[in-house]
């Protein structure tokens, strides 16, 4: 090869590799998100439970609730998987990430569509539990 076209080359691969890192994000969880209600009826454990798996269903999540104030929820699409604790009480819930396949998870950083996945079932949650009051 020419020394132009190597150096072509060369200038593509690394672009290629550095446009591959940008695929990943810091990872997004909820921590203490905020229930309210009003004083004179506030939500159960029962309700903000229902509310939470009602939400993660609606958008294709597996909802497992294992234990009083957790729920396992796993989202499959494609060869990607996505798995969270969801803790919840009467007055707040977290969702944290547990594990994933094909995400590029690397102690810190994530595939960037894992976030808006987050995003969205924390959405669905609020509106859910929103529901719920009335």
């Amino acid at each position: 090869m020419r020394p132009n076209k190597l150096f072509v080359l060369a200038i593509l691969t690394l672009a290629v590799t550095l446009f591959a890192g940008c695929r990943t994000v810091a990872i997004y969880n909820v921590h203490g998100a905020s229930i309210t209600a009003p004083q004179e009826k506030p939500l159960t454990s029962e309700e903000i439970k229902g509310a939470i798996i009602r939400a993660g269903n609606g958008l294709g999540w597996k909802m497992i609730p294992d234990r009083d104030g957790h729920i396992l929820g796993t989202l499959l699409l494609r060869s990607h998987a996505a798995v969270v604790d969801i803790d919840y009480t009467p007055s707040a819930y977290s969702i944290t990430y547990k594990d994933s396949t094909d995400l590029d998870y690397d102690g810190k950083n994530i595939h960037n569509n894992y976030n808006g996945w987050i995003q969205n079932l924390e959405k669905a949650i609020n509106a859910q539990i929103a529901s719920e009051r009335y």
